[in-house]
Formats: structure tokens, C-alpha cells, sequence
């Protein structure tokens, strides 16, 4: 069987269906781009066994991957993250079937790198050689380190309110830096009036690729693998740009149609900062889309994002699944974060910890049940994140 099954690109707004074998990013209505496979032909000449015979990374799941040539492949052996169980935490916090999937111990320390693997190999498959992208931190300094990986160019701009670490990242790996006086807004207009000017570059902004999303989805396919191919009641995600929750979501979609997995889907959780909540409004309010929110400011900086471009389908995925959207105070992702230390012996990111914090409130509502197996996502290292720690 073929190394990738990519089929084609599918517009989720539209329908319009796009022949993937070229540079493309949005769809001409402005929506971003699926990609689908040929589940038919996975189904035929691929088995569960096959795949847990293979090396402990994403690229185990290749047929369900955009990249066609496996020389083409960038990697710094990305994926197959610990599912830990948390039982003191979990007992604390009254849900004794509590699991972590723990993305800190990837490289670069943050599930960005999921992302960033794939989409600069199939980038890099199709002929690109120069990147551009806004970023919070964590995605840039991933993508900018796959890029130097696959020996391409990628220029970065950033809020100067970033983590100074993914600043770092970005230099010591050879990308251009630009800094940004103020939010991630404000750095993909940046970035766009570069590249009217600057000839050569992909946009590979939050969703304006059809690829960042196939290497997020992996998340959802390693928590099937490592259950059992048995799905959780519950997954829980920091959302910003929400690209791992629709991945997640269509990974768990792409699995039910295979037949690997049966049974209700996880009921899927957008969790928020109340300092930037624009999907929990709109999940309140009933809106298909969120509206732009202003003076965004949270600890958890990795999710503040006013307005996210895929937004129309983290709502679908929430709904789709009977999941919810909360929000929850800074207050309480920084207790959260320090409690799973102390607990678990486990530093956790801000954005990470803001699932904790989810999982107590959802719990005292009754929404989460104690039998309810519950996995949340811990997007990063808690080590890129000192400043959150007091000495």
C-alpha cells in the first residue's frame, strides 16, 4: 500500500475539493482546508497490529499523513508522548480515572512540534523552501527548528511578551526574528505585509496550511492506540487557535470510519482564559463562529488568541461530541500548575495546568462524572515557563 493514502483537500465551509499536490493555503472562500485520505484502502492494507509494530513516533500513522515519499520526511523523533495517570491529583480533584497526555517531553517541549514536523515535510514535499508565521512562541520556535532540520528558511514574528526561551529557540536555529509590540494580531499583519514584498514564502500561519492540523491529529490517534483503541468520556484542550482540538476530532472521525474504535465519541472540551475567551462566549451565546475579543491578556499566553480562523470548527467538534466550552482565572491555572507538581511531580504549562483547573470546576457542576474517564492534554513543558514559578 501506498506511504500516504492523501486523497485530496476539502473545503469544510464550501465543499470545493482541491488537488493536494500543490502549494495552496486557504480555500478561495477564505476557510481553511481538510485533508482527506483514502480510508477504504487504509482499511484494506492496514491492521492495528502493523502500527504498533513500528518505531514509537507520529510518523507510525504515515498512511493517515500527507507526506507521499518518505525521503521526504523531517523529523526529530516527534510523537508517542506518555499517557500518565495522575491519581493523587485525579483523587484531589474527584475524578479517580484522571490521565495526562503529556506533550512536554517532545521536541522543542510542546506539542507545536506535531505541527511543525508535518507540515514542513509536506511543505517541504511540494516545493517550499522559505516559511513565514505568526506566533505566540511555541509554534514559531517549532517551526523555525524543523526548518533549519529540513534545511529551509523561516521567518518569525512574535509578540516581544513571548516566552524568552522560544525567542531563543528561534535564533539559535538560524530563523529571522522580528518582535512585535503587541498580540499575535499584530504579528500576522506584520507578516503579511512582508510577504507582499518578499518573494517566495508560505504563509504557514494557525490553519492558512491544510498540514499543521495532520500533525495535531496524532494526538487523538496516540490516545486511541495507547487505550486499547478504547476512546475516554472526556479529552480536555487549552484552546487558542484550537488546531489540536479539530485534529483530535477528526483523528478520533478518521479512526470510527476505519472501525478501529466503536462507541460514543469523547465529549471534546475547549477550555479558555477569562482574560481571552472568545469560544466560550460564542459556545454560551449559540454562534457558529466567535467574535474578536478585546484587550486579550491571560498567564496561559500560549492561548491568547482573539479570534481564531478555524473557530467554526472547534464549535462543530464541541457540539458534534455533546462537549462544552469554559472558561477559568489565571488564579487558578497557576494553582492548578503548582498543585500538579506537588502532586504528581509533574510541571506542566500554563495552558496545560488551565485543563486542570477545567477539570475542577466541570467536576463540581456535576458535568464530569466520578467514574468518567477523563484525559487531559498538557500541551508543554512547564520549563519554558519560569517566570510563572515565585522564587
Amino acid at each position: 500500500m501506498r506511504f500516504s493514502a492523501l486523497r485530496q483537500l476539502e473545503c469544510p465551509k464550501c465543499g470545493l475539493v482541491h488537488d493536494p499536490d500543490q502549494v495552496i493555503g486557504l480555500c478561495a472562500c477564505g476557510s481553511p482546508l481538510l485533508a482527506r485520505y483514502d480510508l477504504d484502502e487504509v482499511r484494506a492494507g492496514l491492521t492495528k497490529a502493523e502500527v504498533a509494530s513500528r518505531a514509537p513516533d507520529l510518523w507510525r500513522y504515515h498512511e493517515l499523513l500527507p507526506v507521499r515519499d518518505p525521503a521526504n520526511v523531517v523529523s526529530l523523533g516527534e510523537g508517542m508522548t506518555p499517557l500518565l495517570g495522575l491519581p493523587a491529583y485525579g483523587r484531589e480533584l474527584g475524578v479517580p480515572n484522571l490521565l495526562m497526555k503529556d506533550e512536554g517531553l517532545i521536541p522543542t517541549g510542546t506539542f507545536k512540534a506535531r505541527g511543525a514536523a508535518v507540515g514542513v515535510s509536506r511543505a517541504y514535499e511540494v516545493g517550499v523552501r522559505k516559511i513565514a508565521m505568526p506566533t505566540n512562541g511555541n509554534a514559531g520556535s517549532a517551526w523555525a527548528t524543523f526548518a533549519a532540520r529540513a534545511g529551509m528558511e523561516a521567518l518569525i514574528a512574535m509578540p516581544i511578551a513571548a516566552p524568552e526561551i522560544c525567542r531563543r529557540e528561534v535564533k539559535i536555529v538560524g530563523a529571522e526574528l522580528k518582535l512585535i509590540d503587541g498580540l499575535i494580531g499584530d504579528a500576522g499583519a506584520w507578516i503579511r505585509e512582508q510577504l507582499a514584498t518578499r518573494e517566495g514564502y508560505l504563509d504557514v500561519s494557525t490553519l492558512k496550511e491544510p498540514y499543521r492540523i495532520e500533525g495535531k491529529k496524532t494526538m487523538g490517534l496516540e490516545i486511541a492506540e495507547q487505550l486499547g483503541w478504547k476512546l475516554p468520556d472526556v479529552i480536555l484542550y487549552p484552546t487558542g487557535g484550537g488546531v489540536g482540538l479539530i485534529g483530535i476530532w477528526k483523528a478520533l472521525a478518521e479512526l470510527a470510519e476505519l472501525g478501529w474504535v466503536d462507541g460514543p465519541m469523547p465529549r471534546l472540551v475547549a477550555v479558555q482564559a477569562t482574560g481571552c475567551a472568545p469560544i466560550v462566549t460564542a459556545w454560551e451565546k449559540g454562534l457558529p463562529e466567535s467574535e474578536p475579543w478585546v484587550d486579550a491578556k491571560t498567564v496561559a499566553f500560549g492561548i491568547t488568541v482573539p479570534k481564531a480562523l478555524g473557530d467554526f470548527l472547534v464549535l462543530q467538534a464541541i457540539a458534534e461530541t455533546d462537549g462544552c466550552a469554559v472558561a477559568v482565572d489565571d488564579d487558578e491555572i497557576l494553582a492548578a500548575q503548582r498543585r500538579c507538581a506537588e502532586l504528581e511531580g509533574s510541571f506542566v504549562c500554563p495552558e496545560g495546568a488551565a485543563n486542570f483547573a477545567a477539570v475542577r470546576q466541570l467536576r463540581a457542576s456535576g458535568w464530569i462524572k466520578a467514574d468518567d474517564q477523563v484525559v487531559a492534554l498538557n500541551t508543554g513543558t512547564g520549563l519554558k515557563y519560569p517566570e510563572t514559578v515565585p522564587l
